[in-house]
């Protein structure tokens, strides 16, 4: 019996997303079915745009109304956003409780922990609740230590320059 794994894209610049959207396209060749959640992205991204033609496949979440990104929100938007925010969490821990999908990718999850939206805890009770076959991905920048007896793969991209 295959078991799903939790695997980790983070650090500074760029590469986490595509990274894990490279995922999702193999899962989805596989004939698996993905979802992908995405965090403080803003809506514009072409990317997105094209991995919608991939539905029903490869489905994509954004729970954020704003076109602009969290940090770019004035306080009161802010609120706003969090709100929004928490019911993509909500809707991360019914897909995994339930195994809805056999890939979920949760996309610049790992900033709601630096922003102060999710506690440490409530992350791991997110993690804890993946079904042992569904995979899950998480993408950030900065990666807590306290998550790390939950990951069992961790990919730490450094730019070029910084290396």
């Amino acid at each position: 019996m295959a078991t799903g794994s939790v695997q980790v894209y983070y650090g500074a610049g760029r590469g986490k997303s595509p990274a894990a959207f490279g995922r999702a396209l193999r899962a989805a060749s596989e004939g698996k079915t993905v979802f992908i959640i995405q965090f403080f992205k803003g809506k514009t991204d072409d990317v997105v745009e094209y991995l919608k033609r991939l539905e029903p496949e490869i489905k994509i979440f954004r729970f954020e109304k704003s076109d602009e990104y969290f940090d770019e929100l004035s306080e009161e938007e802010q609120k706003e956003e969090a709100r929004n925010i928490k019911n993509g969490i909500n809707f991360a821990k019914k897909v995994l409780a339930t195994g809805e999908c056999d890939m979920l990718i949760l996309d610049e999850v790992l900033g709601l922990v630096d922003h102060g939206l999710i506690q440490t805890e409530e992350f791991e009770q997110l993690i804890s609740a993946k079904l042992d076959e569904t995979d899950l991905i998480l993408t950030g920048w900065v990666l807590d230590d306290s998550l790390r007896p939950y990951i069992d793969e961790v990919y730490h991209l450094i730019p070029e320059n910084d290396a």
